[in-house]
This record gives C-alpha cells, structure tokens and sequence, in this order.
C-alpha cells in the first residue's frame, strides 16, 4: 500500500517540485525510503537550475507514524557559476559548485474531512568552495553565497495545495534577503484506472531587501510569477513525467551561458523510480 502512496508524491513531486518529494500522510512498514531520477532540465519555480541540460537527482526520506518526517535530496547544478556569481580573478573562476543537497524536515498530517498540513523547514546547500562576485548594484559589497534557508507551511483540500515559502536571510547570492517569499496554488487530478496525473500550478516569487530594490529601480525586478502544466504515467512503480513551464521573469534571470532567457518556456521530461 505505501508504495503505492509514495509513487503518489513522486507524481506530485515530477509534477510540481522538481526538489524535495515531501513525506507523505501515511507511514511505510519500513520508515526509510529512497527516490532516484532523471531530468532532461532541472527547473525550480520556474528558473532552470542546469542552463536547460540534464539533471540526475535523487533522495532518502524518513517518515513516522505520527507525521514528522525528514530527508535529504540532491542534483547537480550549474547555474551559480553559469550566472556569473563567482569571482573571476586574472581570467581564473575563483573556486565552483556544482552539487545541490537539500536537508528538511517538518510534520505533517491530517484534520476535518479531506484537509492536510505540512509545515517545516529546509536548507538548500549548494556543495563547493568559492569566492562570490562583487555585488554590481553596491559598491563595495560582494554577492552571498547560494546557501538558502527556508521555512514553510501548506494547506491541502482533495486534490488542491496552497504553500507559502519564507527566507531566513540571504537568499539564493542575493544578501539581506529576509523576507523573500513563495506564495504557490497546485491542483493535482488522478485520472481514475490510467494511471495518469495531470497537474497545474501557479506561484510568485517576490524578493526583499536592498539589493532586490535596486535591482527592482533599475527596471530589473527579480520577483516574478511562473506557471506549470503537466503530466505523469505510472509505469509500473517508474514514473515519466511531462511538464511545461513559463514565467514572466524579467531580464534579471538572462545570462550568457544559459542562451538566453532561464525564466523562458521550456518543456522537461523526467523519469523517477521509488525503493
């Protein structure tokens, strides 16, 4: 039964959270449970993380019965160098990372007739050693590193979430973000005896700080909105997955290695298998 359930938050994850697939309601004979896959794109609310290549990803998670649970999840990256957030010195990239690993943890369960909650925090870790680049917008000052941490609270009825994300400090290189936030609605549908999910999703990210309001003067705003469609086959405990994402991100999110826009249109498959 529980693997069953745990292909459910896989789909969900495929679908809508192409990071850390949360534990679910109901706990497994064994507690611990593993989770790898492949993406041809590794998009995170809506901004590509790998400059629109390949991804390979996965995760072990501990859940009990009383609805806490915990994990760890990793994929490799490019963007952080991709986007020119590492100093450069006499030509020479001053250090690199290339491996996300995200730790979390949090509780949650179930209250009236169809209504759950999660709440909980999560770290995302971007493995390496590197010195960032100057910050353009202060004189004097340097970007942070990408280290980010999160916390978060959702509530579901039926087939329907809502999450809001809150930072704790700087966020994803930019420094003094407390206070950035994602605000996101999904809705995730079974199509009965097919083994199909189809999924839709909408979010906004909004930054806080003085460099998110600088940037924000200057016409380059980082807060955005995106959007996701999509849809996901069981195929006999591997799940494939098709989803198309869009954002209305700003030039704020154009680099020269990413050819372009990293907010733009773009269509991942995935394939991920439970243990």
């Amino acid at each position: 039964m529980f693997k069953s359930k745990l292909l459910n938050t896989l789909i969900l994850s495929a679908l809508v959270m192409p990071s850390v697939a949360m534990a679910d309601d109901v706990a497994p004979a064994s507690p611990f449970t593993a989770n790898v896959g492949l993406v041809s794109d590794y998009v995170w609310r809506g901004i590509t993380q790998t400059s629109h290549n390949p991804a390979i990803q996965g995760g072990i998670d501990y859940a009990h019965s009383s609805g806490f649970y915990a994990g760890v999840w990793g994929s490799n990256v490019s963007w952080i160098a991709d986007s020119q957030a590492i100093a450069v010195v006499g030509g020479v990239q001053q250090g690199n990372t290339t491996m996300e690993l995200d730790t979390y943890l949090g509780f949650k369960s179930t209250f009236a007739e169809d209504f759950t909650y999660d709440v909980g925090f999560i770290r995302y870790n971007y493995l390496g050693n590197y010195t960032p680049a100057a910050n353009a917008l202060i004189a004097g000052t340097n970007l942070a590193k990408a280290d980010t941490d999160e916390i978060y609270g959702a509530l579901g009825y039926k087939w329907i979430t809502a999450k809001y994300s809150y930072g704790l400090g700087d966020f994803l290189t930019v420094p003094g973000a407390k206070g950035t936030n994602y605000l996101d609605l999904t809705a995730t549908y079974p199509i009965a005896d097919s083994g199909l999910t189809v999924a839709a999703h909408v979010g906004k990210q909004t930054y806080k700080g003085t460099t998110a309001n600088l940037a924000t003067a200057a016409g380059n705003t980082p807060t955005y909105t995106d959007y996701k469609l999509g849809v996901t086959k069981n195929l006999s405990g591997y799940v494939l997955g098709l989803a198309y994402t869009s954002t209305n991100a700003s030039p704020f999110y154009t680099w020269p290695a990413a050819g372009g826009k990293w907010g733009k249109g773009t269509t991942a498959l995935s394939l991920t298998r439970a243990f």
